[in-house]
């Protein structure tokens, strides 16, 4: 009997249960294949006791329209950065990378799967080097992954935040004010340029495009007539303007070096005062209502498709792969290609050509 596990790494998103199962039910054709989850990402592995679950059918029965993930996911630590209290108090972190492997080759682990975005998917380029059998899925609500055309779970993200901008519109219209929609878009904006598009914004400011903030309120002015008017502008969680750098704090936590951003919006409400604008704003945060839910059903197919994909290519011994979408077909693209450069929105966007055909300023 093999085995293979399966680790879900980084923020949630929706669709990554059914990734799980689409892995499951492929496996089960084959007879000899037992499928393990490795709880918390690869925390399960490393922790004593271990932490691993059996994965079949009856498991993963009915998941695929569950959001979050049943194996539980982190994006802290890992086996590179793991967190250890020294003698004097203090936490650092270590490297537990062979202690890993080593444990897996012990619990006779033949492959693994890593579902994640581009800090999973380094992990496992990393892994591939020490000689770990593991094949990649694309999982980011940002889709700035390059090397595939879309990933799970950016859809509903895009759903979510534009249903959003549609209740924003009726109590903006309402009031006379406008309405800031905060997104997330650490280094890419296509949710909040998808939502802006989708839902009638009038501006749409994204980190890949440092704003002017006179020009952003030239735009909003033009929404209102003696007194009277409202707009909606929709702002990832990492735009900035162009004298200055993305809103956020420090985290102190050993093992989670990411910036935690937020608070774009407000600053943006002082920022336009300052500047003069006179009207009514409000901000409004998504935050993690854009990662959790039910998975729309687009996102639920290119999960399952993902899925099976993967097994195929641990069948196949495509080690040191990630699967990607290359309309029509899914392909298997090396890790290192996959990491190497992160899909961004441009000029020549053809989005953002749209953009600019329906009016929509990006404070430029």
């Amino acid at each position: 009997m093999k085995r293979l596990l399966i680790a879900t790494g980084g923020g949630d998103c929706p669709g990554l249960n059914a990734v799980i199962r689409a892995v499951v039910h492929r496996a089960s054709q084959e007879k000899d294949w037992e499928i393990l989850g490795s709880i918390q990402a690869f925390n399960g592995v490393l922790w004593e006791p271990t932490e691993v679950v059996v994965l079949d059918d009856e498991k993963v029965s009915g998941i695929h329209f569950q959001g979050g993930t049943i194996i539980e996911t982190t994006n802290k630590g890992g086996p590179f950065s793991w967190p250890v209290k020294d003698k004097d108090g203090n936490w650092s972190t270590v490297d537990r990378s062979d202690d890993m492997i080593k444990k897996l080759q012990y619990m006779h682990i033949d492959a693994v799967i890593n579902i994640g975005g581009d800090g999973s998917q380094t992990i496992s380029q990393k892994l591939y080097e020490k000689g770990l059998n593991i094949i990649g899925v694309p999982k980011t609500i940002d889709n700035d992954l390059s090397s595939t055309d879309t990933t799970f779970g950016f859809q509903t993200a895009v759903q979510i935040a534009t249903e959003s901008v549609d209740k924003l519109v009726t109590t903006a219209a309402s009031h006379n004010r406008v309405f800031m929609l905060e997104v997330m878009g650490r280094n890419a904006g296509w949710i909040a340029l998808n939502a802006a598009v989708a839902g009638g914004a009038e501006v749409c400011l994204i980190p890949e495009f440092p704003y002017d903030i006179n020009k952003v309120k030239e735009a909003l002015e033009e929404r209102f007539h003696y007194g009277r008017g409202f707009a909606v502008v929709v702002v990832a969680e990492g735009a900035h303007n162009k004298n200055g750098e993305m809103v956020y704090q420090e985290n102190k936590e050993i093992g989670y070096e990411n910036k935690q951003l937020g608070g774009i919006a407000r600053k943006l409400i002082s920022e336009l005062q300052e500047a003069g604008f006179k009207h009514d704003m409000r901000e409004t945060v998504l935050g993690h209502l854009q990662r959790g839910g039910v998975p729309i059903a687009y996102d639920r197919v290119l999960s399952a498709q993902f899925g099976v994909k993967a097994f195929e290519m641990v069948l196949n011994s495509e080690f040191g792969n990630m699967v990607a979408y290359h309309h029509p077909e899914f392909v298997a693209v090396p890790l290192k290609k996959a990491i190497a450069k992160p899909n961004l929105v441009t000029k020549k966007t053809a989005l953002m050509k749209t953009a600019k055909g329906l009016g929509i300023s990006i404070g430029i």
